[in-house]
């Protein structure tokens, strides 16, 4: 058995009936969305350059044991975005919306110190990169037809924490508050731009579109649930509807504390979260949303992956697939970042308990067969 786990393969089980199967890392990856029995659960590693610098053997070794089955696309576009530096180097780097990042460690991403506006109101006026619609969809249809995993694009929209690029957190915040109107004005206008960069990308052959906001601290969400409902979640729910008319899956980001949006990103249509289970309490997640959304990762960033051993990955994974995957397969998505401060031999060990664990419940049915 181990033999088709190395290889992506596995054994399709249906009630009682084993054969074997040579699904595609798409296949198995949609099967999951679908929340039907997979082969095997869909992985994914994420990184930042910060591996890449001081674990290259060992980063090299994971990702030949334990290859992806989901791939960002890498955009290529037909006029080049107006960007300057390095994001990942020491110093400023300018993105495509003029915004600069100030990075102080190599490997890492920076943050915005000084934001090229000082309100809301002023998005309105700010120019749009128009570049970003300029997508060569031809390279895109090309790559992803050169490619057997399930394709996200290499574009990033997030209305919310875009606003805060150009404007600056506490001036958000504090505006969100004092002056709506505007706030829900500047939203709007990015909205009305990241539909069309989207629109753009849904009309390629890539298999789900992909947004980014985080909405939560380490135990709550970042505004009240009330106003998220108001002012986001309607944003949401343009890009999932946006997603499902192109035949697409919605997959979504947010760290931190979510939990009192869940049900609503779920009434939004967002397919896949890839999200900090733990600090929300896995076993609630799974009582509440178990089968009803796909839980594309995550392992604790904080305390699990840089464990000096490796029993606490173990309760990881093994807690992610008792509670969220769904009771007739599928549902999750084996997913962790190796990023600062991370253990090489802790991340090996999140893609091979998966691995286990699948094993042993294909085992398991072939006993009761």
């Amino acid at each position: 058995m181990e033999v088709f786990v190395a290889a992506g393969r596995g054994l399709h089980v249906t009630g009682c009936n084993m054969e074997p199967t040579d699904m595609k890392p798409r296949q198995i990856v949609q099967a999951a969305l679908d929340f039907q029995d997979t082969p095997r659960t869909p992985r994914q590693l994420w990184t930042l350059s910060w591996p890449e610098i001081h674990h290259p053997g060992e980063l090299a070794r994971i990702r030949e044991r334990f290859p992806d089955d989901i791939k960002h696309v890498p955009p290529v576009y037909r006029t080049p975005p107006r960007t300057s530096g390095n994001p990942w180097e020491p110093g400023t780097y300018v993105d495509e919306w003029g915004c600069p990042f100030e990075n102080c460690q190599r490997g890492q991403i920076g943050e915005v110190k000084t934001p090229p506006l000082s309100s809301v109101a002023e998005v309105l006026d700010y120019p749009l990169p128009e570049e970003l619609l300029s997508l060569n969809t031809e390279e895109v249809d090309r790559y992803c037809a050169a490619h057997e995993e399930f394709h996200l694009p290499g574009a990033v929209v997030r209305p919310f924490e875009r606003l805060q690029f150009l404007c600056g957190s506490e001036t958000v915040f504090v505006e969100l508050l004092e002056e709506p109107e505007a706030a829900e004005k500047a939203l709007r206008h990015l909205h009305e731009f990241h539909l069309k960069e989207l629109e753009v990308w849904a009309r390629t052959k890539v298999d789900g579109l992909f947004v980014i906001d985080d909405w939560g601290s380490q135990n709550a969400l970042l505004i009240s649930p009330d106003l998220w409902r108001k002012l986001f979640k309607p944003l949401y729910a343009d890009y999932a509807a946006l997603a499902h008319q192109h035949g697409k899956r919605l997959f979504m980001h947010s760290d931190g504390y979510i939990l009192p949006i869940m049900e609503d990103l779920i009434e939004a249509g967002v397919d896949a979260i890839n999200s900090q289970v733990f600090c929300m309490g896995v076993e609630e997640l799974g009582r509440r949303f178990r089968g009803r959304i796909t839980f594309w990762g995550e392992i604790d960033r904080q305390s699990i992956l840089p464990h000096p051993s490796r029993e606490p990955v173990e309760r990881a994974v093994d807690a992610m697939w008792e509670h969220l995957r769904a009771p007739h397969g599928g549902g999750v998505i084996a997913q962790c970042e190796f990023g600062l401060g991370a253990r090489p031999e802790n991340v090996w060990r999140v893609f091979e308990r998966w691995e286990e664990l699948d094993a042993a419940l294909v085992g398991s049915r072939m006993t009761h067969a």
